[in-house]
C-alpha cells in the first residue's frame, strides 16, 4: 500500500512512512532520555524536547498521548538496555560468582563515572510519589526484574538464602547509587563489592 504525499509527485510506501515515523519517534526518546537523566523529569517539558527533538508537537503526540507516555518509554527503553547488557545469570557456580561480581563491579564504574545522577529509576521514582502510576509500574518492573536475576545467581552460587542474599544486594545497589551521587563516588563502588564479598563468603 502507499499513500500520496502532496508536492512531491510520488507516492510513499507504508514501509517508507512507518521508518520515517519510526526515526521521529527515535529522536524524541533519544532526546528525553538524555534531558530527564540530565535535569529531572518534571524540570523538562514537552515544548524543551519537541524544539531540541526537531520535531512539531503533533508528531509529538502522534507518538505519546502525553508525557507520562515518555516518560515510561524513557523507562522502558532504559530497562531494555541493562537487560541486555547484563544477560541471564549462568547455572554453573563460579561463573554465578563471576555473573554477580561483573555486575556489581560495572554498577560500582558507573557511580564513579563522569556525569552520573544516580540510579534513573529511583530519580523517577521519586519525581512521582503515586505507587499507582504507570511511571512507578515501570520502576517496579524493572526492580523486580533484576532483583529476580541476582537471587538466580545467588541460588546458582549456592548461597543458603538466595532470595534474602538478592534483597541485600538491591538495598546495597540503591545505597551505591545515592551515595556515590551525593557523596563520595569511590567510597560508594567499594561498600557496594565489599558488601557482595560478605554475600558471597556466606555461600
Amino acid at each position: 500500500m502507499s499513500s500520496t504525499q502532496p508536492g512531491y509527485g510520488r507516492t510513499m510506501t507504508d514501509d517508507e512512512g512507518a521508518a520515517r515515523a519510526s526515526v521521529a519517534r527515535d529522536r524524541l526518546l533519544r532526546t528525553a532520555s538524555a534531558l530527564f537523566y540530565a535535569e529531572g523529569v518534571r524540570a523538562v517539558g514537552v515544548d524543551r524536547v519537541v524544539g531540541e527533538a526537531s520535531v512539531t508537537r503533533a508528531t509529538f503526540y502522534r507518538h505519546f498521548p502525553g508525557k507520562d507516555d515518555l516518560v515510561v518509554a524513557y523507562l522502558e527503553a532504559t530497562d531494555r538496555a541493562v537487560r541486555e547488557q547484563v544477560g541471564d545469570p549462568p547455572r554453573e557456580r563460579a561463573a554465578a560468582v563471576a555473573w554477580l561480581r561483573a555486575l556489581t563491579g560495572e554498577l560500582g564504574r558507573r557511580v564513579c563515572g563522569p556525569g552520573f545522577r544516580g540510579c534513573p529509576f529511583i530519580n523517577a521514582a521519586a519525581e512521582y510519589p503515586d505507587p499507582g502510576s504507570t511511571v512507578r509500574g515501570a520502576v517496579r518492573e524493572h526492580r523486580r526484574w533484576l532483583e529476580s536475576s541476582v537471587a538466580a545467581a545467588f541460588a546458582a552460587a549456592d548461597h543458603p538464602d538466595p532470595a534474602a542474599a538478592a534483597r541485600r544486594w538491591m538495598t546495597l545497589r540503591d545505597g551505591a547509587m545515592v551515595g556515590g551521587y551525593l557523596e563520595d563516588p569511590a567510597a560508594a563502588s567499594v561498600t557496594f563489592a565489599d558488601g557482595l564479598s560478605d554475600l558471597i563468603a556466606q555461600s
